[in-house]
């Protein structure tokens, strides 16, 4: 028998109102029937200060891998690079970075993740300066080493301090959203920056605009980002040696293709880095806290995206060093005006990467995946076609539009899927792969395509390009396959309402 029924309880109040206050109790708004935290207009103001020093210290470590594509030509007119040494200006940051990351992860769980931003920044922002004063190609590729060293210990915590900051759901992609249009459009902004210093300036000012930035985020990160509790334990310096020197010996050996040097130099450089690629994994396995413990990788979804994430960047990074080339070479375009051509491309990423956010949340990070990876394969293709007889904007304007598109609908999909579900304690070894996976996949794409470019020219070296980025479609489709599609609870509904208002 049903009882009489239930009066409206008249004391709730209704949606928008604020939640009467409980001693001790954070207050609390309800909105969409949820009780939604307030947050008090000193802790947005210092949230907002806090995501942009991070945001800007992340921009600060991507631009420095493509600022220079700009300035390679005087670079190497002034140092007497060789055409293939060249590529090192770029490798030398590049591995460097890559190769160090999972350290930097790891010692940022360890040593407090805003220490090792400061210290990785004072490190990056020194080496810059000297970069700048270089007088010999040796000198340069030195200072770019030690570049991106402090980029490694830096770069982990800002994704990690994102991790620990927000919470899964709305609010992390919210930030995550804003942190991967720095990391897919900052690369691209980079040549704009260095066709502009290198015009007006010159080539030593994409070393020295470092400085002042670094300095500034150096004295306002212990004001305003805060420090999440240390994780402990020990550093895995063998580990770090391994993937390094693996990884070094792996581009090493296709700069000696593209050297044309003798084919045992290149295969034993090659046989190396197996080697020691393979002792690390056995490492770590055997280690008690791993610098990369291999559940992370060998998760069913977050594997596959790990190995996307070393495509991408290594396609995206070649078109940059191609293009800005050809542009400079083929069309004779200054060195201002390379760089402004790439602004289409800059735009569409942040635009995109700005929609994207509220795509995933609406539809899913698989989808998008798919869409973003589709347009970067069309795009490397079309940029492979381009003649000089057809200029810039017949042969590569449409092709840059579509790049934009795609790089800015990929990289948070991806992020997204990597860090979702990792524990708090894992997230900085999580990051810290997620960035040695796009920093090395530069590394090792510029390489790999230059050693095809030498032998078989800049078009096959792009429809190369293009194969590789079918190669990481195909991985997307078949193996990141989640097991339901993302979607909003009601509570992250109300929390993005309360962030789209803020």
């Amino acid at each position: 028998m049903l009882g009489p029924p239930v009066a409206e309880c008249n004391a709730l109040p209704k949606c928008g109102c604020e939640v009467p206050e409980v001693p001790g109790a954070v207050p609390q708004k309800l909105i969409e029937g949820v009780n939604v935290p307030l947050i008090s207009h000193a802790q947005k103001r210092a949230s907002t200060i806090a995501l942009a020093i991070i945001v800007t210290c992340q921009l600060m470590v991507v631009l420095d891998a493509t600022v220079v594509n700009i300035a390679l030509v005087p670079i190497q007119q002034s140092l007497h690079f060789s055409p293939a040494g060249l590529s090192w200006v770029i490798d030398a940051y590049s591995l460097a970075f890559g190769g160090l990351l999972l350290l930097g992860g790891r010692m940022g769980d360890v040593y407090g993740r805003r220490k090792m931003l400061v210290i990785g920044l004072t490190v990056f922002t020194g080496a810059s300066l000297l970069a700048g004063l270089s007088t010999s190609a040796t000198m340069l590729l030195l200072t770019r080493g030690v570049q991106g060293v402090g980029a490694a210990l830096a770069a982990p915590s800002t994704l990690s301090l994102i991790s620990a900051t927000f919470e899964e759901g709305p609010a992390r992609n919210k930030a995550l959203g804003i942190f991967t249009a720095v990391s897919a459009g900052g690369g691209s902004l980079g040549l704009i920056l260095g066709g502009a210093l290198t015009s007006w300036v010159s080539w030593r000012w994409v070393m020295f605009i470092n400085v002042p930035i670094g300095i500034a985020i150096i004295a306002l990160a212990p004001r305003f980002v805060p420090e999440p509790p240390r994780n402990g334990g020990t550093l895995d310096v063998t580990g770090a040696a391994l993937v390094t020197g693996g990884l070094a010996s792996l581009i090493y050996g296709f700069i000696r293709i593209a050297e044309h040097s003798g084919p045992s130099v290149t295969l034993a450089s090659f046989l190396l880095s197996l080697v020691l690629l393979i002792s690390f994994v056995r490492v770590e396995r055997r280690r008690k806290q791993p610098l990369l413990p291999m559940h992370i990788v060998t998760d069913r979804l977050r594997g596959p995206a790990y190995f996307a994430m070393l495509l991408v960047p290594a396609v995206m990074y070649g078109v940059f060093f191609f293009v800005s080339q050809y542009l400079e070479g083929a069309l004779h375009f200054s060195a201002i005006k390379a760089g402004l051509a790439f602004l289409p491309l800059t735009g569409l990423i942040f635009t995109s990467s700005r929609i994207t956010p509220r795509l995933v949340a609406r539809i899913g990070a698989r989808p998008i995946l798919l869409f973003g990876l589709v347009s970067l394969a069309v795009a490397t293709f079309w940029i492979s076609r381009a003649t000089p007889s057809e200029g810039y904007f017949g042969g590569l304007f449409g092709p840059l539009v579509l790049f934009g598109i795609g790089a800015g609908s990929t990289f948070l999909p991806l992020s997204v899927t990597i860090l979702s579900g990792v524990p708090r304690a894992d997230s900085g070894a999580a990051s810290g792969m997620l960035q040695t996976m796009q920093q090395t996949g530069g590394a090792l794409g510029v390489a790999a395509l230059s050693s095809i470019a030498v032998s078989h020219g800049r078009a096959d070296a792009l429809l190369s390009g293009s194969g590789i980025m079918l190669v990481a479609l195909v991985v997307a489709y078949v193996a990141i396959r989640p097991q339901r599609a993302w979607a909003p609870t009601a509570d992250e509904r109300a929390h993005e309402a309360l962030a789209m208002v803020e």
